[in-house]
């Protein structure tokens, strides 16, 4: 079952290393990455492309007027359901980054070993809503996933350490 994964950038042209990001997706197994260029006024649409010439789980959506980060979102969310069926859809803006200390880099390197973890996160926390949800209300935080698997992963290794 594959998941989709929406990443918004604005003007990210620096922090965008794109051999790191295409050497990381490629090692992904279930994703379907949308990278969503909001507006960009330097090189950061020719960059999204570059990417997704190399890697053919990767599709770009370029968004010629700005939009706020949930227009953006759901652009990109539109266009995955249109073109792929998938079951669970989360979304990353890199202006909720803190790009000096983890960057886009980080990012990826992220999603890419933390794959399988988000998707049972995801499938547990649908659980839980025991309503059908629609597109955009099923959208899922990947920041914010990944925060809670490394609070739980410490309190796992905590747990752990003292005998538990």
């Amino acid at each position: 079952m594959k998941t989709g994964i929406i990443i918004i950038f604005h003007n990210n042209e620096k922090e965008i290393d794109t051999s790191f990001f295409i050497e990381q997706i490629k090692q992904t197994k279930n994703l379907e990455l949308c990278l969503v260029n909001n507006d960009s006024k330097d090189n950061t649409y020719k960059l999204l492309k570059e990417i997704t010439e190399a890697c053919n789980n990767v599709s770009v959506v370029n968004i010629k007027k700005f939009k706020p980060d949930n227009s953006a979102v759901r652009s990109g969310a539109r266009f995955m359901f249109n073109k792929f069926d998938l079951n669970h859809l989360g979304y990353v803006t890199t202006n909720l980054l803190n790009i000096r200390y983890h960057g886009l880099n980080g990012l990826i390197k992220a999603i890419n070993e933390n794959e399988e973890f988000i998707l049972d996160y995801n499938q547990n926390s649908v659980k839980k809503h025991k309503m059908k949800q629609t597109l955009f209300q099923s959208l899922f935080s990947v920041i914010g996933y990944l925060k809670n698997l490394k609070i739980e992963n410490k309190f796992i290794n905590l747990q752990y350490q003292r005998g538990h």
